[in-house]
């Protein structure tokens, strides 16, 4: 594992991984942690700006650009920025179980579905952890999918078996 790549890169690179690292670290903490109180709604405020970084940011990232400037990933971070206004048009109604919904589902689908793309040979992350090995995350990206759709299967039974 070597930072060289990571500190090679342009300083727009440099802000995007450092926001997503921020979001995908501090997320947990506020998705799934106490939530009432002065520490959620500060932890909240910081992801949301975490993620609206990371996501702006990528629009500033063109090296796998497919159609112009832009690639298939762009489209998670439009989804990204929606889901932020959604998630906070929520709260501001007082809707918090959406609130949660939309919240949650931008933390796993559209930090760690986008951050697993990462790891396809030739980008950062990829040559960051892998330098001799790049296909090895293919195998990092199949066991992160892997692990999402056993997520999905799970949370999907737990919620019929709570509605039964």
């Amino acid at each position: 594992m070597t930072l060289l790549p990571l500190l090679d890169a342009s300083p727009i690179v440099q802000l995007h991984v450092g926001a997503a690292c921020l979001a995908l670290l501090l997320g947990p903490f506020a998705l799934y942690g106490r939530r009432k109180g002065r520490g959620h709604k500060v932890q909240g405020y910081v992801w949301v700006i975490a993620m609206a970084i990371t996501a702006l940011s990528s629009f500033g990232i063109h090296s796998f650009a497919v159609i112009g400037p832009f690639s298939p990933i762009h489209l998670l971070s439009l989804f990204a920025l929606w889901s932020l206004y959604e998630g906070m048009r929520h709260i501001l109604a007082r809707r918090v179980a959406m609130h949660q919904i939309v919240m949650r589902s931008l933390y796993w689908r559209g930090l760690c579905v986008a951050g697993l793309f990462n790891f396809l040979p030739g980008r950062t992350t990829n040559r960051m952890i892998f330098p001799e090995m790049p296909d090895a995350g293919y195998v990092v990206i199949s066991l992160g999918i892997a692990g999402l759709v056993w997520a999905g299967v799970r949370s999907r039974r737990t919620l019929q078996a709570a509605m039964a």
